[in-house]
This record gives C-alpha cells, structure tokens and sequence, in this order.
C-alpha cells in the first residue's frame, strides 16, 4: 500500500487519481493508523519551506512517520517542496528541516548563474541520469523530460547520492537517493509517461 501523507500541504487527490488509474492501491494517510498501513510512503509538499514544516510538525504524524522511513526503513519519496524538507535547512526559512538527507536547500536567487533567469524555474525540463534506482531509460532511447515549479534546489552533500540532474544556469540536484528514502524536486504526477514511469519503479522498490 502506497500512503500519500496528508499534512495539509499538497496535492494528494492528484497522486490517487494518478495511482488510481495505474492501477496502484494508494491512500491518503493523515494518522498513525493510517501510515502503518504504508509499504511505501510519498511526502507531497508545495509553497514555503517553513509553511510545510510547521504543518508536519503540528500534524501529530511527524513522529509515526519518522519510526517508519527511520526505524522501520520504508521506502519514502518526497516531492517538490516534501523533497527539500528532507534535508537539514533551507535559504528559504529558519526551521530546521528533516535531517533525513544530509544538504541544503539553496535559492537560485543567490546563484550568480542564474541572476538572469526569470524565477521561478517553470516548466519541463531534462534530467541528466546518474543512477537507474527510479528510472527505466532504455539506450538510445530519449532522455526523460518533468515538470518543474521551483525557486530553491537540493544540494547535498555527498553527491554520490543524487541520481539526476537538471540545468537551469547550472546543474542542480535534481533526484536524490539515500538508501531507501529518495527525493524529486519535480511534479511527477504532472509529468505525463516519464512521472508515471517514475512512480510505478518507486512502487516497485
């Protein structure tokens, strides 16, 4: 069972939709009885770093969920926003995020590559790969293309762990996997075949 974790930020009903349609059981999951359901968990997230925080931390999930993906190692995918709560802070705000992923969010603003590029970084774009754990690229075949809406990017510190890039000024991480618990700073459910294919591999893990 995939759980969708419902925190009050993001847009679950798109994931059930879309998993509905694959075929994939999913559900949203906004209590502890409904996260132990969870073989797979996806942390959706949209807006303000420190908004998102704040509404998993006043949740009463952010405990249950972290005994899952920490103790209990299920596989999680954050998304957008659910992505960058993984790692430890962002330029965006003062709370600490998640710590699950060591990095930083950083604002494209700060990076002199980017001074002129309109913000946010909108649209689709390519993903350079780097490992195979979420995609099913065939040789020769073209390069998956996903939709992004974003401002601040993922730095991690140990890039042996990002699995894919994208440019916009600079090559930023765009996928990340730490063992079991990954991040995508794209909309994979907006993402038409490359998102579906994406979600289907993550189910699979």
């Amino acid at each position: 069972m995939i759980c969708i974790v419902d925190y009050g930020v993001g847009n679950i009903q798109a994931f059930l939709n879309l998993f509905k349609r694959l075929g994939i059981k999913a559900e949203r999951a906004s209590t502890k009885k409904n996260l132990n359901l969870a073989t797979h968990l996806i942390l959706p997230g949209v807006g303000h770093f420190d908004h998102a925080m704040k509404k998993l931390n006043n949740s009463g999930i952010r405990a249950p969920l972290e005994d899952l993906v920490l103790g209990s190692k299920v596989p999680l995918l954050g998304i957008c926003v659910g992505m960058q709560m993984l790692a430890e802070e962002s330029d965006e705000g003062t709370l600490p995020g998640l710590g699950w992923i060591p990095g930083k969010i950083r604002a494209f603003s700060n990076n002199p590559q980017c001074s002129k590029l309109p913000l946010p970084h909108m649209g689709w774009n390519t993903l350079n790969l780097k490992k195979s754990i979420l995609f099913s690229v065939k040789e020769n075949e073209e390069l998956p293309q996903f939709y992004f809406l974003h401002s601040y990017y993922f730095d991690a510190k140990d890039k042996s762990i990002v699995s894919a890039t994208s440019s916009y000024g600079f090559d930023f991480d765009a996928v990340v996997s730490h063992n079991h618990i990954h991040g995508a700073q794209f909309h994979p459910e907006k993402s038409h075949k490359w998102g579906e294919e994406l979600l289907i591999n993550f189910s699979k893990l």
